[in-house]
């Protein structure tokens, strides 16, 4: 939805959305939500517990529903889980509710800033590569589906990776300030 006073952030995981998300927030005043973490506040336990307990798809049941608790916030920005746009009703609900910023990488990068994190139980196993390959199957047409604007992915620090994102929001975004109410 353009104009918004929301500003979601979507795309496939190690694309940098809590860290890219952060500085956003920053930047345009809003409250940094991230969606992994909100589970994890409610859950009281991590999102790999959550997994391990729940298993995949009790894990996507209370991200759909948090994620419909948070993008209904007025003047928020959301970081969602890599895997949220894999509910119709998710990515409905992000494309009516907010400005949608996918932050695509390639798999490379993906590998490259992965490579000493074990904490994400989709990517468990051997051979990461296969994983990413298969997720960036299904899910690249999905985010690509409720984008309002996709910044490719490029080898730099976070900060000149926020600054890029700035500037292409600002041309982008008719951000409207928190005069909406939420939305249904």
């Amino acid at each position: 939805m353009n104009p918004s006073c929301n500003l979601f952030v979507i795309g496939p995981t190690g694309a940098g959305k809590t860290s890219v998300g952060r500085r956003l927030a920053a930047h345009y005043g809003l409250p940094f939500v991230d969606l992994d973490q909100e589970i994890e506040r409610h859950c009281g336990v991590d999102v790999a517990t959550v997994f391990e307990i729940e298993g995949e798809a009790g894990f996507r049941l209370r991200e759909s529903a948090l994620l419909d608790e948070c993008s209904r916030r007025p003047g928020v920005l959301l970081a969602t889980g890599a895997g949220a746009v894999l509910a119709p009703s998710n990515r409905r609900r992000l494309a009516e509710r907010g400005y949608v910023l996918w932050l695509d990488v390639t798999i490379e990068q993906q590998l490259e800033r992965l490579a000493r994190d074990t904490r994400r139980p989709l990517l468990a196993g051997d051979d990461r590569r296969t994983r990413l390959e298969a997720m960036a199957v299904v899910r690249g047409p999905l985010y690509r589906e409720i984008a309002d604007l996709a910044v490719p992915g490029a080898h730099e620090a976070v900060t000149a990776g926020s600054e890029r994102c700035i500037d292409l929001i600002d041309r982008h975004w008719q951000r409207q300030h928190d005069t909406l109410t939420a939305a249904p």
